[in-house]
């Protein structure tokens, strides 16, 4: 079922391999096009703008753009109990790994009289979005908001689509994480629209302030992700999102049945996702084929997942070896590494580029989706090369504090003088000399 690329007795530069390993193409720029009418009719005319777009992309016209604390109160008493154990054990995990990311200051004495200390200051207002296309992504609020408010976030707000579903309101799950994390503002607002009006702010339908933000995070459809490049800078944001991946190195050792249901498993968030096989077995790879001829079928979502899985972002790598296949892997950088090998943990330990790594058959990515404890807001696209996924120290920001005394500045004065003219920049000396009658010594 999947396509192919034998990969076996060659032996591929970086470059061939980026060129050749499936990959989903999208084209943000082009979507900027489409997104830059958006972006500015919000800027110039604020929520009434927000409203049209909605009502032109979702179908519903809310009434007003913040959520009702009410409705978030109700949503929460009428969830599911098995829905929120869930999402309990979900924020028990996640809170616990993401409260040994929390840094701490650290100050360097230079030299007598003169230290450097690096204060970690959380960025104070930002916002979180949770997607609501194809999917329901309360486990996206939970990914968000626990590392923001590890990091010390004074100010949380959530944008989230709403829906015709419920009357304009955004879906009740998505509202019920919110509220369990004790966030208390949820914007009914998604897409391109819903990151300009993070970004510049406005007033809804009330008269109620909707306070711009200096951060915005959390993944979406392309037109999110060509607002984020447009706006990148009047906000800060996590990352350009692409379509979801998953790569799995595998050998003769593997589960095909793990295997399958696990590249069905990602394929089933959209018809761009990425599955891929990395093998050095061939009777793997097509124990695998069989599985998903059977499994793909039975599954809910049974097109999207075809259309996924047979699509060029998807197919089969065939290596001789598995130290062929960490090569492949490493080159891919995938959002969420699967490694079923012999001696998974030592084949894991030297994975150098992935958004995170699963070890062994009973660390499927499902896990890390919902009550791993990680983090599942990852690089996507191959940028897991150079950046990391959400995390507490996304939401912090270091400021050096420098303090020197008149003694330790007198004692490098004479370098800091040296320095600026060998770089035509005398004042800058100057600057330093200015301090001490009679200059520098």
């Amino acid at each position: 079922m999947l396509n192919r690329t034998d990969l076996r007795g060659k032996a591929p530069s970086a470059a061939e391999l980026r060129a050749t390993l499936p990959r989903a193409e999208i084209d943000v720029d082009a979507a900027l096009h489409q997104v830059r009418p958006v972006v500015e009719a919000v800027r110039d005319r604020g929520v009434e703008a927000v409203l049209e777009y909605t009502e032109k992309f979702d179908r519903v016209r809310p009434s007003s753009v913040r959520v009702p604390a009410s409705a978030l109160a109700q949503t929460l008493a009428e969830l599911d109990p098995a829905v929120r154990a869930a999402l309990e054990e979900s924020v028990a995990r996640a809170r616990a790994v993401h409260a040994d990311q929390r840094r701490t200051d650290v100050t360097t004495k230079v030299t007598e009289g003169g230290t450097v200390t690096e204060r970690w200051v959380p960025v104070e207002r930002v916002g979180l979005y949770a997607p609501g296309g194809l999917a329901v992504y309360p486990s996206s609020v939970v990914m968000n908001v626990v590392p923001a408010q590890a990091a010390g976030v004074g100010s949380l707000v959530l944008c989230t689509p709403p829906q015709a579903e419920f009357g304009g309101s955004p879906h009740p799950t998505t509202l019920a994480a919110a509220a369990l994390l004790g966030v208390d503002e949820v914007w009914a607002v998604g897409g391109a629209q819903a990151v300009a009006l993070l970004a510049y702010g406005g007033t809804d339908t009330d008269g109620t302030a909707l306070v711009p933000v200096d951060l915005v995070t959390g993944p979406g459809n392309i037109y999110l992700t060509a607002a984020k490049r447009m706006l990148r800078g009047l906000i800060g944001i996590d990352s350009e999102a692409g379509p979801t991946e998953i790569a799995i190195l595998a050998d003769e050792t593997a589960d095909a049945g793990h295997v399958a249901a696990d590249l069905i498993s990602q394929a089933e968030h959209d018809t761009l996702a990425a599955s891929v096989l990395v093998t050095s077995s061939v009777e793997l790879a097509d124990a695998v084929d069989a599985e998903l001829a059977v499994r793909v079928k039975a599954t809910k979502h049974t097109e999207r997942v075809t259309e996924a899985l047979t699509g060029r972002q998807s197919g089969t790598v065939l290596v001789s070896t598995v130290d062929d296949g960490l090569r492949v892997v490493d080159a891919y950088a995938a959002e969420h590494l699967e490694i079923q090998t012999a001696d998974a943990r030592a084949v894991a330990a030297r994975v150098r580029n992935a958004g995170a790594v699963f070890v062994g058959p009973y660390a499927p990515v499902s896990l890390g989706d919902y009550c791993a404890g990680s983090n599942h807001v990852l690089p996507t696209g191959g940028f897991a090369r150079h950046s990391s996924g959400l995390s507490v120290q996304s939401f912090l920001r270091g400021i050096h504090v420098i303090d020197y005394s008149e003694d330790a500045l007198r004692e490098v004065a004479d370098k800091v003088v040296a320095l600026a003219g060998a770089e035509d920049l005398p004042a800058h000396g100057e600057a330093v000399t200015a301090r001490f009658s009679g200059g520098a010594r």
